[in-house]
């Protein structure tokens, strides 16, 4: 049985679901992603998907009718996404702020005063600001708890432009995360979207999963995420930027944000991040270079940011190794709550290399093993004889245990803020819900402390580089009217909630 409190929920972020009003009026131009997905190269190439977001399913317009939605299904919680470009379609960068480095040379503190946020205020785009608080304001009239997060992978156009970066191979931009100007302007940003909304939310998220933004921007380019550049140095770099910029930005959320939403919050600002969690699993388990290549992985990826938020371990080599002087009093305990996004796992193959470890500090060099986890054929089976999803994806729920004994060493509160499939005809979902469901129960029946579940997704969405082609939606959505379609998993997780249990 699930708690009284549990919290069940749907996520979405702004870019992939806020576009798509009929005539064209609240399309947003301003960011890396849009200008990504129409540059006619990337579509030329297959890098893309040639859709385009500004047809997609209008949440921007319709939030109202998903808010119904999603309380007829029962759920109590909704994580939204606000987009940086909408409330700051111009930069930022004239707003000046107090910025302290430590002896290291890392950003140990930045202070954005009163002046700062009256220049912010004249800065930004006050009817979007305006139109997100009615939508929180709405959840919180039709009794969700809000959680907000403050940046899913998208980028303002004047903070990263990812064609010129593609085309210069990083020497020119304004080059995003790999620059430490990014994290001066996240954190104003930050600062500001708490000073203004803070009376209204209390759970707050940095950022959605902000290693995938340095590893597949960096290191995959078959993925499709801009800039699409293989660069384990630029990997690094962004990944230690992304994780200064959540430490600086959790610093300003709390100065700002002082008033409690909810009078059963921990506090007026509980501050977490997003965080994939992939279960990395050796091809041979008595192979050491396959152990050691999927230990490489699951620290990189998993354990990398949420070392640098708790312990302040902030390992800027990225080599699993502690060496003197990474662990940084202005990183650590810098971590109210955990999200974990949990879809499948991987398997790897490891291979021992000296000039691996001499010139990227890895021991040894993980390969991805085609046929298990993310790395499989749409619509067949594993390797393992397991279903695949629309996407390709094995389905793998035990891994979400995996997932959730990762994150319960860290000793903070945990929600799976993101879990679902890619299946447009509705045959696998109903089945993966429930599994992972009956996971997710048993790992609460072990006193993992995980108090939510937010599906992904409440409708279908606009899927980065393969735009309208993989449905995640326990809604179906008509592009041509937006007219949401109930899909039959969508009664299966309402069940679920009404009755606090999982059926077969």
């Amino acid at each position: 049985m699930f708690p009284e409190d549990f919290l069940w929920g749907v996520s979405l972020s702004g870019f992939q679901f806020e576009m798509g009003d009929l005539n064209g009026r609240w399309i947003d131009h301003n960011t890396d992603w849009f200008a990504w997905v129409h540059d006619k190269e990337n579509i030329r190439k297959g890098i893309v998907s040639g859709d385009f977001p500004e047809n997609g399913v209008n949440y921007w317009e319709l939030y109202k009718v998903d808010h119904k939605i999603a309380k007829e299904l029962g759920l109590n919680a909704f994580r939204i996404g606000i987009e940086w470009s909408r409330i700051f379609p111009m930069s930022t960068s004239s707003v000046e702020v107090d910025i302290i480095k430590s002896s290291d040379g890392f950003i140990s503190r930045i202070n954005v005063d009163d002046n700062a946020l009256e220049q912010l205020d004249r800065l930004a785009d006050k009817q979007a600001l305006e139109h997100y608080r009615q939508v929180i304001l709405d959840l919180r009239e039709n009794n969700f708890k809000v959680f907000v997060c403050l940046n899913h992978f998208t980028l303002p156009i004047w903070l990263h432009d990812p064609i010129t970066v593609r085309n210069t191979n990083l020497r020119k931009g304004p080059r995003g995360w790999i620059d430490e100007e990014s994290i001066v302007e996240f954190v104003k940003y930050s600062a500001y979207i708490a000073w203004k909304l803070g009376d209204v939310v209390d759970y707050w998220a940095t950022f959605n999963e902000p290693v995938i933004v340095a590893e597949v921007g960096y290191t995959n380019p078959e993925a499709g995420f801009p800039p699409c550049i293989n660069n384990f140095k630029a990997f690094k770099k962004t990944a230690v930027n992304l994780a200064i910029a959540h430490a600086r930005a959790y610093d300003v959320i709390k100065k700002m944000d002082n008033i409690k939403a909810d009078s059963d919050s921990d506090s007026s600002a509980e501050i977490g991040v997003i965080h994939n969690i992939i279960p990395a699993n050796p091809l041979d388990p008595n192979k050491d270079s396959d152990i050691k290549g999927a230990e490489f992985f699951n620290h990189m990826h998993n354990l990398f940011f949420i070392e640098a938020t708790t312990t302040g371990w902030l390992d800027i080599n990225i080599n699993g190794i502690k060496e003197r002087g990474e662990v940084k009093n202005y990183m650590g305990n810098r971590l109210d709550w955990l999200g974990i996004n949990y879809y499948t796992r991987m398997v790897f193959r490891g291979k021992f290399s000296i000039l691996a470890k001499l010139f990227a500090g890895m021991p040894t060099i993980p390969s991805i093993v085609k046929g298990y986890g993310f790395a499989c054929d749409p619509n067949s089976v594993s390797l393992d004889n397991r279903p695949t999803s629309d996407f390709g994806w094995e389905i793998y729920p035990e891994g979400l245990m995996e997932a959730l004994e990762i994150a319960e060493r860290y000793g903070r509160p945990l929600y799976v803020t993101e879990n679902g499939i890619a299946d447009a005809n509705d045959k696998l979902r109903p089945k993966y819900i429930i599994e992972h469901l009956k996971i997710l129960d048993e790992a609460i029946s072990k006193k993992i402390d995980v108090r939510g579940y937010f599906h992904w997704a409440l409708t279908d969405n606009y899927e980065w580089a393969h735009g309208f082609r993989m449905k995640f939606g326990l809604y179906a959505v008509d592009l041509s009217t937006k007219k949401r379609i109930p899909r039959k998993s969508s009664h299966i997780i309402k069940e679920i909630i009404k009755n606090k249990k999982v059926f077969m």
